[in-house]
């Protein structure tokens, strides 16, 4: 398991959404990028350089730092007909070997020598992320596939770059993977229930799972 690379935004007009810029252009960079971790009311990116255009919806403590699946984005680009590159998706770190939508919530990865994750939720699909991609449609075809990638928190900061191992140093007892969190939060509240169980899971999840259950109830 390990990065492929590691992609860092650059502010560009954005006329897909409610936010004048966007940062989900994303590209790879050649070096070590310093890791850091945001502060409690920060919109700021846990990846120095990055550039968020939206923070009500990215950076900050929870969406510090993004990760997508390089063979997630090989099936998509089967599907879409085109190639993608690495950071096609907005993400920061594109991986290999790292069962990024199987990743519990709450899990930690070591990258590199010193750097420590946690996962922390899935990525909710936007107009942004649509019109980027230029596929009418695409936020109903990504919400089906149920791959989302995984928003991480910093835990330990330091420096990472591609090439750089990913190990799984922490697995949390319960079963609200990355999959299954992203489906109960966009089209199967039914699964909403079974969130409760992850702690590290962001409040504003965990209180719509709260609200569920306080209505089944």
């Amino acid at each position: 398991m390990k990065l492929l690379s590691v992609n860092l935004g650059r502010l560009r007009p954005n006329p897909f959404g409610t936010w004048d810029v966007t940062g989900i252009d994303k590209r790879p960079v050649a070096g070590p990028v310093a890791v850091c971790v945001p502060g409690p009311d920060s919109a700021d990116a846990g990846l120095v350089g990055d550039r968020i255009g939206d923070p009500r919806h990215h950076g900050g403590p929870d969406k510090a730092v993004y990760a997508y699946a390089r063979e997630d984005l090989d099936t998509w680009q089967e599907t879409l007909g085109r190639p993608l590159a690495d950071g096609a998706f907005g993400e920061n770190l594109t991986t290999l070997g790292v069962d990024v939508n199987g990743a519990l919530i709450g899990e930690r990865w070591r990258v590199g020598a010193t750097v420590v994750l946690e996962v922390s939720c899935p990525r909710i699909p936007c107009g942004t992320f649509q019109g980027w991609l230029g596929r009418e449609g695409w936020v109903k075809e990504f919400t089906r596939a149920a791959v989302p990638g995984a928003y991480l928190r910093v835990v330990e900061p330091g420096e990472i770059a591609a090439g750089d191992p990913v190990e799984v140093v922490h697995r949390p007892d319960h079963d609200a993977t990355i999959a299954l969190t992203f489906r109960a939060l966009t089209n199967e509240p039914e699964l909403l229930p079974r969130l409760l169980a992850a702690d590290a899971l962001p409040e504003e999840a965990k209180e719509r799972a709260r609200r569920r259950v306080g209505a089944a109830g």
